[in-house]
């Protein structure tokens, strides 16, 4: 099993269900100071790098956040203009540097295989954020962790259930890294509902073949939703080789309330690791699906703090220390009792 201490998180790959478990069991003790119902400084002085090279939102400010709540600092560097690799600064070079002044560093770029090649360069842990189509390990190990909750509403386990991914899944990273880490679970059902020319790539296929997994291609939703978990993904226009061609998929995997009610289970599951694209021309989960219980979406983002927080701590060897440095919380939130 990955020791954690001091290591990277580059990949889904290096995670086995043992892993998992053991980052789910931190992630869920991370739960209170998340909730503002305690606070603890773990890692008073410590300081976080958080490089996205990138547009993001949720993930940037997710990861600044885990830090924060065990007592961190964050220094943030958005955009490549605003870093000396416009410059023709190495990625080495950066990460040489960078290690010298953070004690850990969070990165997302656009580059497949980035993240990697930045972390030879490193002395302090780097969690990757997102490396072009390739991988998102952390949105996937929050995604898994939403999966387990959602359907511990219903009294299901994640082995046996049915999934069905849905949109853009060759440029989708956050569906890759998810569809490998499920193979570490047993008979579960994929419906891939994509184009043909988003398709889920064969390597990621070839994994789900090879753990044992059902999988079900198709192009439409129609008939194919009725599954436990719907994970809808946002076409991905910033990959496409032209904004001509991502149009000729934009907007023909839209859920609304109406196509819930026809196509999914009562207590089908809907998910999307965000932004969703409420563009009229898009709307990839329409609004009025807001109301509606299954909508797991922003419980996702929740338990991406979560995740993070847990990661944090697991890498810098503070998961056993949290609580020998609680304080209280002094100011008033709503979220102690959500």
């Amino acid at each position: 099993m990955l020791s954690f201490q001091g290591e990277n998180i580059l990949s889904v790959n290096q995670l086995d269900r043992d892993c998992i478990e053991r980052i789910f069991a931190v992630a869920k003790k991370m739960e209170p100071y998340a909730k503002k119902q305690k606070r603890t400084n773990v890692l008073e002085g410590a300081i976080l790098a958080n490089l996205f090279f990138e547009p993001s939102t949720r993930t940037r400010v997710s990861f600044g956040t885990a830090f924060n709540l065990l007592g961190g600092l964050v220094r943030e560097t958005t955009g490549m203009q605003s870093s000396a690799l416009a410059k023709g600064e190495s990625l080495y070079d950066t990460a040489r540097v960078i290690s010298a002044y953070a004690d850990a560093v969070a990165m997302r770029h656009p580059d497949a295989g980035s993240v990697a090649e930045f972390a030879t360069g490193c002395d302090v842990p780097v969690i990757n954020g997102g490396d072009g189509p390739n991988e998102h390990p952390t949105q996937a190990l929050l995604d898994l962790l939403t999966i387990e909750r959602e359907l511990g509403r219903f009294n299901q386990p994640i082995d046996g259930m049915h999934i069905a991914l849905v949109g853009d899944l060759k440029y989708g990273r956050t569906v890759h890294s998810l569809s490998k880490l499920l193979c570490h679970y047993k008979d579960i059902k994929f419906s891939m509902v994509a184009p043909d020319g988003l398709q889920m790539p064969d390597y990621v296929l070839d994994a789900v073949d090879n753990a044992g997994h059902k999988i079900q291609l198709v192009d439409k939703m129609e008939g194919n939703l009725a599954a436990d978990i719907v994970y809808q993904t946002r076409i991905q226009e910033e990959r496409f080789p032209s904004q001509e061609e991502a149009n000729k998929y934009r907007g023909g995997f839209r859920i609304s309330q109406a196509i819930y009610n026809t196509h999914c289970k009562p207590n089908s599951v809907l998910m999307h690791p965000l932004p969703r694209d409420s563009r009229l021309e898009a709307n990839e989960l329409d609004n009025d699906l807001n109301s509606n219980d299954n909508l797991a979406i922003f419980r996702q983002v929740q338990n991406g703090v979560l995740i993070r927080m847990a990661l944090f701590a697991l890498t810098l060897d503070v998961a056993d220390k949290v609580e020998q440095y609680e304080v209280n919380v002094p100011w008033f939130s709503r979220k102690r009792n959500s």
